[in-house]
């Protein structure tokens, strides 16, 4: 019986994940990373997973790499992250925009958080990995 419970736990969870990376792969926020995330979750409980995780990882991880590869990168993702903030707080405060709440803008502001957050990993692992280059170079 636990075996079933932890099984449909799982599925929820990893489809809620996947589901919500799908949906904000056109919306703002960190949609590949949450798909990846949900493939992983399914992935320990459903072996079939397994092969979707390797490609999207890689997708996630090139896309994360892009967004700070150049200055112009990285000023349009930290103007993204503007950009979600003041949205966000338009949202809250603004009652004749649709879909007006806080409800909206605090999910538009959690966005620009996770966005920075994923900013600066990437960031620390694209210098990380240009040092090791110049150490193997040398």
């Amino acid at each position: 019986m636990a075996r079933h419970v932890r099984r449909g736990v799982t599925l929820v969870v990893g489809a809620l994940l996947a589901l919500t990376g799908v949906a904000l792969l056109v919306l703002p926020g960190p949609g590949l990373l949450l798909v990846l995330a949900g493939l992983v979750v399914l992935a320990r409980e459903f072996p079939m997973v397994e092969r979707y995780v390797e490609p999207v990882q890689n997708a996630a991880m090139r896309g994360a790499e892009e967004s700070v590869s150049s200055p112009w990168r990285l000023a349009g993702s930290i103007l993204t992250v503007l950009a979600l903030f003041g949205a966000g707080v338009a949202w809250g405060l603004i009652d004749a925009l649709p879909f007006s709440g806080w409800s909206t803008g605090s999910g538009l502001i959690l966005s620009g958080f996770i966005l920075i957050g994923l900013l600066v990993w990437s960031f620390r692992r694209v210098k990380a990995a240009k040092a090791a280059q110049d150490a193997r170079t040398r």
